[in-house]
């Protein structure tokens, strides 16, 4: 046999197995339901919000989705925060591929595609999938106290009755989040999330600089997706601090309802009735109608770019290292 041909045998790849095969194609055919999922979201809103689109100053609507993009990519540093805290490190380009295009998954009914999406895509870059299942539950928790902490600032408004007073219970979810959040507390839950998946428990507990760090974050999050409803708000004739304070916690308690409602794609419908309900107390029914819309659509416009934006940068990164080695 020739030297060539040694190094042919020596390089060829092993063959796949069968279960390897039927799982990169379900991989395939859950990113290509993903998308399809969003795209019909996008396109299915398109005639409701074209007009209120069109009557906003361009520079309100750029800003607003600079606040957005702005939130979703401090999503990802969460993830990395508590990848690490679990004793499986990650490049912030690698928690930005886990958690945005992982995040698509929600444009399916159902939240097990979004947990699915990430697992698999964490498993691509070394992380097992029980330790991105446990830090995809700890991340969602933190986020949930995070969106109700600023949720607090709309109490005033779920206070004053009507159909939103009846979102007062999830602020139970606030209370119970914090005593998790304890590290003791947290590492014990993890553990046992661990166990149950027959898995190696933490070699170390969380700590309690990271936990705050990870949840001051999230708080960060939805201020800024509250900064992106105001500047909308703002545009159409209510430009005061209340209004930014109503606006940030109107979108913390949105997107906790919108997590709620699983069985429904990203959301949607639950979130849309928080934003109209709070926004209606400062302009007129119709316009916050349309406000909730246009916010819709530009959140499913971002997370469509930022996903890509993360798996270009991801795949890159590995094509560079690669050379590298």
């Amino acid at each position: 046999m020739s030297e060539s041909a040694v190094d042919a045998v020596v390089e060829e790849k092993p063959a796949r197995t069968r279960k390897q095969v039927v799982i990169a194609w379900a991989r395939r055919l859950l990113v290509v339901l993903v998308l399809a999922g969003a795209v019909y979201q996008l396109t299915g809103q398109w005639d409701e919000v074209s007009a209120a689109l069109l009557s906003l100053p361009w520079q309100s609507v750029a800003l607003s989705m600079v606040a957005v993009f702005a939130g979703l990519f401090l999503g990802s540093v969460v993830w990395k925060i508590v990848l690490s805290d679990l004793g499986a490190p990650v490049t912030y380009a690698d928690a930005a591929k886990f958690y945005l295009v992982g995040g698509l998954g929600k444009y399916i009914p159902g939240a097990v595609w979004a947990v699915l999406l990430s697992m698999e895509l964490a498993k691509q870059a070394g992380v097992n999938r029980a330790r991105s299942f446990t830090a995809g539950l700890v991340a969602t928790g933190m986020g949930v106290v995070a969106s109700l902490i600023t949720g607090l600032a709309a109490l005033p408004v779920l206070l004053g009755g009507g159909e939103s007073r009846q979102l007062l219970w999830l602020f139970s979810l606030l209370l119970i989040g914090l005593v998790f959040l304890h590290p003791k507390l947290l590492t014990w839950l993890v553990n046992l999330v661990l166990r149950v998946l027959r898995k190696q428990p933490l070699e170390r507990r969380f700590t309690g600089k990271e936990v705050l760090k990870a949840t001051g974050v999230a708080v960060a999050i939805y201020v800024l997706y509250g900064v992106h409803l105001w500047l909308l708000v703002n545009a159409l004739g209510s430009p005061s601090i209340g209004t930014l304070v109503l606006s940030a916690g109107t979108m913390g308690i949105s997107m906790t309802a919108g997590l709620v409602a699983f069985f429904l794609p990203s959301g949607i419908g639950a979130r849309e009735l928080v934003i109209t309900g709070a926004i209606a107390t400062v302009l007129p029914t119709p316009q916050a109608v349309a406000l909730a819309l246009v916010s819709r659509l530009m959140f499913t416009v971002a997370d469509l770019i930022s996903a890509g934006v993360a798996a270009l940068v991801a795949q890159l990164q590995r094509k560079r290292a690669a050379k590298a080695a």
